[in-house]
């Protein structure tokens, strides 16, 4: 498969890049105008920061407690509920003055539901496509959220201006629902991956067997630290630049869009392997530049091609998911979400803190200056040797001395 006309010639991967889309305009609309309602409210950049972004945290609790869930749930019925407590969740955040505090046990509860949620998505996504033809249908996921992204911000400050924040919660709400329908109907009834109940002990085990190879551990702290840094660097766009924090998210998704198109597209495989680590450096370096505190179009500017390096989450998730058995894909793609999402919200707190004590321009080249000296430490355990060393010694050899796939090498559907 090498091309996306293949991939929506099928209707499940139809219904769930309609579900993915409609995900991320719900998330992006929602996180905007929870950010700007707290902001508000408190005058904040680190409580505006963590609204947007803390929730986050919730998922390292769903990662060590549910995500068994992943491999163990069929898909159809776990995606389509986690539309509808995504919305009723959201729904509840847009009840007029509650306080910032009451948010709290509502964005904890949807985060560990978003933890399995996670999983499963990508679960059947690698299920669907197998190892071949992820990376391309990631990639394609990629150009939904860019321009629904784009198109979420803007909308979302549109509605947060002509309406309120509240107002704005609400039509995310509405955006989850659509999102539980395109599941419901796109989606056929699969059994799920893994046997057995998910269990807390369940998580437990997968976890400590993915966390147990060195190269899956080097892959999953370059997705998730590096990262997540940037992350909070970006939660400080509203602190920056109140009256044109849209404009900055939506130049980051065009930039990130333009990434994913370079990475799962057009660069062909022998040039995609090396490139990691250039990516995780050009997704941090850019930001140094608002140590200057520039103005609004060098500001874009230096967004739009600092997120051009969000393609190498690609080229990572490409790694794992060559390292990893596939009776564990869902939970590993679910554990990379996870931790990723909770780094952003740790990159969140560390970049709000910061410009607490300085300033939100101080704050942001410093996040990022951390960002690039972790992608230093990491660098060493990304070389492609050593992951190559662990698939051959994921092979099994035949009595006549022909190797062949052993149990933990990934399926084609």
């Amino acid at each position: 498969m090498r091309t996306y006309r293949e991939l929506f010639r099928r209707r499940e991967f139809t219904a769930l890049f309609l579900f993915s889309a409609a995900q991320t305009a719900a998330q992006t609309v929602a996180g905007l105008a929870l950010g700007v309602l707290v902001f508000r409210r408190t005058d904040s950049p680190l409580l505006a920061a963590l609204a947007m972004f803390g929730p986050a945290f919730a998922q390292l609790l769903g990662a060590a407690t549910v995500l068994s869930a992943a491999d163990r749930l069929p898909p159809r019925a776990a995606l389509t509920g986690l539309g509808v407590l995504l919305a009723l969740g959201t729904a509840v955040q847009a009840v007029p003055g509650l306080p910032p505090w009451a948010l709290v046990p509502v964005l904890l509860a949807l985060g560990v539901a978003g933890a399995a949620g996670g999983g499963v998505r990508y679960g059947l996504l690698h299920e669907l496509l197998g190892r071949d033809g992820y990376l391309l249908g990631r990639s394609a996921l990629g150009l939904a959220s860019g321009p629904v992204q784009i198109g979420g911000f803007a909308i979302g400050g549109a509605l947060v201006a002509a309406l309120t924040p509240s107002g704005a919660l609400l039509t995310a709400a509405a955006l989850h629902l659509l999102s539980a329908g395109a599941a419901r109907t796109g989606l056929r009834r699969r059994p799920p991956r893994a046997a057995g109940r998910p269990s807390v002990a369940a998580t437990r085990r997968a976890n400590a067997r993915l966390w147990s190879s060195a190269p899956r551990r080097s892959v999953y702290l370059a997705l998730w630290v590096p990262n997540g840094l940037v992350v909070g660097v970006e939660a400080l766009y509203v602190p920056y630049r109140p009256d044109a924090a849209g404009l900055l998210f939506a130049v980051g998704a065009l930039g990130m869009l333009v990434g994913d198109v370079l990475v799962g597209r057009v660069l062909p495989a022998h040039r995609r392997e090396r490139l990691a680590v250039p990516l995780c450096v050009l997704l941090a370096a850019p930001y140094l530049g608002f140590a200057l505190e520039p103005g609004l179009p060098v500001a874009a500017a230096l967004v739009a091609v600092a997120t051009v390096g969000y393609g190498a989450g690609l080229l990572l998730q490409e790694r794992l998911v060559a390292l990893t058995p596939p009776e564990l894909s869902g939970q590993a793609l679910g554990l990379h979400g996870s931790g990723m999402l909770a780094m952003q919200g740790v990159g969140a707190a560390v970049a709000g803190a910061l410009a607490e004590l300085t300033s939100a321009a101080t704050a942001m080249a410093g996040t990022a200056a951390v960002s690039l000296a972790v992608t230093a430490l990491l660098a060493p355990g990304l070389r492609r040797d050593g992951v190559r060393r662990e698939e051959a010694g994921r092979e099994e050899v035949r009595p006549d001395g022909a190797s062949r796939p052993g149990v933990s090498t990934t399926r084609c559907p």
